[in-house]
């Protein structure tokens, strides 16, 4: 009887409290899956949801030799919608129009082109398109007359939320706006969807397009932009291998194309247009700007693939895992790094200091394995393909090319902030390099040698000093912003995330890098780069290569004029730079005769048959120059 008449389940329905767990636990599930649906949802490319006014995104530009290139980023246009657009000018409280363009469909760019650019005025500028979207920004004077020329430069753009990359890239912001630079380079990897190129690149503006649309601004693409994980270009062929190391594109070419012309299109006119392999095009180019000469490069576009050229030394073609091969093997004649035709426009680059103070060049990475451990702690790597120290001979080209220009490099993707003094002969004999820290770190690299580094410093860290690299190049570190060790912690700053800063004082031809982390006020007092920097050079320096001897000191009419050395039994050009001052001793490294041209243009002149000082000469005889 009692069996029959308690009911348990009827006895707990009845129960307020156990009616309430009920109803909670039944829709607990609906809850959870409600939850799941809506987390997976979120998109971090969807694009926002805007009205016709807000069409234009951002916009980039760069001015060299009296032309304007601005290249405006759209959103989709819908049916009916106009495609062209204007670029206006303010003059005496008027806007004016200068230029108009026809969108580009594919990708929704507008590039806007302008010569006979006045460079000497600070102009503020307007896209518009349609009856009502415009979008404002400035044109900046060309700092020609400025004693100091500031750079800010990025790479690494993870917008992964395990890297640090949902947080708000508004203290990059802030501190551009601090530093006032006359140049914004971002060297790679603005982008790491490797198939919605447009939706990130949108969401890039998004965060980074209140600044940039005031400020010369260099952008390259690296692998992650065009969509693969690592890229040697190999002139443009397909790849058809995971991961690409037979060298070539993944992606569809017009993919290709779209990116490049992007972030790429606002650059001042290719050297050589001439299109690679399946009609992808060149960007490499020369930009002039505040007396400053960049020599802009493509450093992946050429390079040549590992896989089928070299015997695979590890699991993947582009990891050497075993400490005892010989790197010699793998430096085999038919790999290529810049390619002859970029490596041409070095050499002319080189030796044209029109308009110049001093040289830099700009490209995704260093020339050099500028890291030991990869991907996390104990993933040591012997070598790596993917870095620009293979092939050895294609990164000696590059170095001698740049060095005979005085000139040291700016680069990035390495993951890892650096600054290296590199060899080819002799460690120390050529080009400093800046390696700039992600903005928010993908994936993890240390310099971590073996073997403590040569010719330090007392006291420094053995990481530091003499070193080869796994392709046995010469380098010497000077200073490394390594990632912590241990898991967990804040995700920028246990990660080496940040940014790069060049100073360039045009006066003393001092250069100094700086690198910051991240979520840091650079105008604070007390605020604090990270360990290592700030470190200062010259522009001499970037020439650390020994002399044979000397010729007599020139003693030039008038200061800092160009001077070019060439070696009379080659006919090959040792060196060219513009000197300091009104006295010069050039240095030469080899015995014969060398012709000495001092000046430019008409103003120019030129010595033959300029003989090695003798030890009882070498501070004696000197040649006068009057121009």
């Amino acid at each position: 009887m009692f069996d029959s008449y308690f009911n348990p389940s009827i006895y707990m329905f009845h129960s307020p409290i156990n009616r309430f767990l009920i109803f909670t636990l039944a829709l607990l599930p609906i809850a959870i899956s409600s939850f799941a649906q809506q987390k997976k949802r979120v998109d971090p490319l969807a694009m926002p949801e805007i009205t016709r006014d807000q069409v234009i995104c951002f916009a980039l530009y760069t001015v060299h030799d009296k032309t304007l290139k601005l290249t405006a980023q759209l959103y989709p246009l819908k049916e009916g919608e106009s495609r062209k657009a204007t670029l206006e000018v303010e003059q005496a409280g008027k806007w004016k129009q200068v230029a108009e363009a026809n969108v580009i469909e594919r990708g929704w760019t507008i590039p806007f082109r302008v010569e006979k650019w006045d460079d000497s005025q600070e102009v503020s500028y307007r896209v518009r398109h349609g009856e009502k979207a415009t979008y404002e920004g400035i044109i900046r004077k060309n700092p020609k007359d400025k004693r100091e020329f500031v750079a800010v430069g990025f790479t690494g753009n993870s917008i992964n939320p395990g890297h640090g990359g949902d947080i708000p890239k508004q203290d990059l912001v802030d501190n551009i706006k601090r530093l006032k630079p006359d140049l914004l380079f971002f060297s790679g990897d603005q982008v790491y969807d490797h198939r919605r190129h447009y939706a990130a690149w949108l969401r890039f503006g998004r965060d980074f397009g209140s600044v940039i649309k005031d400020y010369p601004t260099v952008s390259l693409p690296d692998d992650h932009d065009v969509g693969q994980p690592n890229i040697w270009g190999h002139n443009g062929k397909k790849s058809t291998l995971p991961g690409a190391a037979d060298g070539g594109y993944s992606m569809p070419v017009e993919y290709v194309k779209e990116v490049e012309r992007a972030q790429t299109s606002h650059l001042p006119d290719p050297y050589d247009p001439t299109p690679i392999e399946r009609g992808i095009g060149t960007y490499y180019t020369h930009l002039n700007w505040g007396r400053i000469s960049f020599a802009i490069i493509e450093d992946r576009k050429f390079k040549t693939g590992p896989a089928g050229m070299i015997p695979k030394q590890g699991p993947r073609p582009d990891h050497i895992r075993n400490p005892e091969y010989d790197p010699k093997s793998v430096d085999v004649p038919q790999a290529r790094l810049l390619g002859e035709r970029q490596l041409k426009f070095l050499d002319e680059w080189g030796k044209d200091w029109t308009n110049a103070d001093m040289k830099v060049a700009l490209s995704q990475t260093i020339f050099c394995g500028g890291a030991h451990i990869h991907g996390r702690v104990g993933g040591r790597l012997h070598a790596d393909l993917d870095s620009n120290g293979w092939p050895q001979t294609g990164r000696n080209k590059a170095i001698a090319a740049l060095r005979k220009a005085y000139a040291f490099h700016f680069a990035g993707d390495q993951h890892l902030a650096t600054v290296f003094h590199h060899g080819i002969d002799e460690w120390r004999d050529s080009i400093y390099s800046f390696c700039v820290p992600s903005i928010a770190n993908l994936y993890l690299r240390w310099w971590q040698p073996l073997e403590p580094g040569k010719n330090r410093k007392p006291g420094q860290d053995p990481i530091l000093g003499d070193h080869v690299d796994g392709f046995d190049n010469k380098l010497t570190a000077i200073a490394v912003a390594n990632p912590t060790p241990e898991k967990g912690g804040d995700r920028l700053s246990t990660r080496a995330a940040g940014f790069g800063v060049v100073r360039i004082d045009k006066k003393t031809r001092d250069v100094t890098f700086i690198c910051w982390p991240r979520n840091i006020d650079v105008s604070a007092k007390g605020a604090k780069p990270y360990p290592g920097w700030p470190f200062t050079f010259n522009q001499i320096d970037n020439y650390g290569r020994k002399a044979f001897g000397h010729l007599p000191s020139l003693e030039i009419s008038k200061p800092d004029q160009v001077v070019q050395v060439i070696e009379e039994k080659s006919g090959q050009v040792v060196y060219t730079l513009r000197t300091k001052g009104q006295s010069f001793q050039p240095k030469v490294f080899a015995k014969g005769s060398y012709t000495v041209k001092v000046g430019e243009g008409s103003a120019l002149k030129t010595f033959k048959g300029v003989k090695l000082l003798s030890a009882k000469e070498s501070k004696g005889k000197k040649i006068q120059v009057k121009l």
